[in-house]
């Protein structure tokens, strides 16, 4: 097959829908398929990144022009998949989502998220309806959980869809070995280390890490945080100002020695960052989701992980087998498991071992291959479609 990966992040933007398709690009194009990026201009210098595929790096703001450009680029491909989460695509948000009648191959739409377009202020109901409208003129849809894939089936009248999941974007082995990681950054190895992974913004339970960091100091435990990767990502705005707010919570509540940052990493000071850690707290205000490739990650790289009770129940999430879960935005919650994980280390191993099960079975080869299947799908049935017309 021809197929078009449509993003609004690409390397060396960073995000996790960079990841996600350019890791999905490589397994497909690895496939035996021609593989072609369709992205953003700040992407240009991606195009070293893999001669599997190639990169068109056409798009400026995402707007009615760069709609043009889409199908220009896009008209000799079998197939479209959009990569949609609302963010990615700028302020200017509303050419994006004719995309399924504009383009002239038939476009699946895999959503990140569903969250409702901007539209104009004071939109109300329409964002939501052009939310509904968008999936249900696609010609198949893909859902990352089973969460998403109930809410949006509930909603629109889809033609075909799947649920397939996301996979780590961490494909590299460590850096190094956990005591050589700490005695680079100042940690002592019987130093308690609260990892957290990802950028830094409302959903994703900063303030909570730091009020709970600052009740296990009050308390005597010698306890330190380490803030993992970039703060703020390439799409949402809101991430800078909400890193320098968490900081200044930090200095307020008296914990901002006890922070580390490390800033921006390679793939594999990452997951040797991470393996470092004593546990990761990823305390989503929203609850844990299969969507989070940051949650992905902590599971993939064998890390015993607190993170907060889904919002719809997640069969594969097991309390005390694979993640220990507590209830969002409960600072006191956080310290109590802390200091659970840290009385007992068996139980951490065997939240560890649990997590790097369960992250097996999100491997990118079965992704790349279901992603293949779907597609072959969906251009069957929009084959029929033109022939009984």
């Amino acid at each position: 097959m021809k197929i078009g990966l449509l993003s609004g992040e690409f390397p060396p933007q960073l995000g996790g829908i960079a990841d996600f398709t350019r890791i999905l690009a490589t397994q497909l194009a690895g496939r035996g398929h021609a593989v072609r990026v369709i992205t953003t201009q700040s992407a240009q210098a991606a195009q070293h990144f893999s001669a599997q595929y190639t990169v068109h790096p056409i798009a400026r703001q995402w707007g009615w022009l760069d709609l043009w450009r889409m199908r220009q680029c896009t008209a000799d491909l079998d197939i479209v998949n959009l990569q949609y989460q609302a963010a990615a695509f700028g302020a200017m948000r509303l050419p994006i989502h004719l995309a399924p009648s504009w383009l002239r191959p038939p476009l699946v739409i895999t959503f990140h998220d569903l969250r409702a377009p901007y539209l104009f202020p004071k939109a109300g109901g329409l964002r939501a309806q052009a939310l509904r409208r968008f999936a249900a003129n696609a010609a198949g849809v893909i859902t990352t959980n089973v969460a998403d894939a109930a809410e949006l089936a509930a909603t629109s009248q889809l033609q075909r869809s799947a649920t397939i999941p996301i996979g780590s974007n961490l494909q590299q082995p460590a850096a190094c070995a956990p005591a050589q990681w700490r005695a680079a950054h100042g940690v002592a190895a019987d130093e308690i280390l609260l990892g957290y992974f990802g950028f830094l913004n409302t959903s994703k339970g900063g303030e909570t890490l730091l009020r709970a960091l600052a009740a296990l100091c009050q308390s005597g435990m010698q306890a330190r945080v380490v803030l993992i990767g970039g703060s703020a990502g390439a799409s949402d705005k809101t991430d800078a100002a909400h890193t320098r707010q968490l900081l200044e919570l930090a200095q307020t509540l008296g914990v901002s020695g006890q922070v580390l940052r490390t800033g921006f990493l390679s793939e594999a000071d990452t997951v040797a960052a991470l393996q470092s850690c004593t546990m990761m707290v990823q305390p989503y205000a929203d609850g844990a989701s299969l969507r989070r490739g940051t949650l992905l990650a902590c599971l993939a790289s064998g890390c015993p992980t607190v993170t907060t009770h889904p919002a719809t129940p997640i069969a594969e999430l097991q309390h005390n087998v694979n993640v220990h879960l507590v209830p969002p935005n409960d600072p006191a919650a956080i310290a109590a498991a802390v200091r659970t994980l840290q009385a007992d280390a068996a139980l951490r191993e065997r939240i560890a071992h649990g997590a790097s099960a369960l992250a097996a079975n999100f491997d990118w080869a079965s992704i790349a291959r279901r992603t293949e299947e779907f597609f072959g799908a969906v251009l069957a049935a929009t084959a029929q479609s033109i022939v009984t017309r």
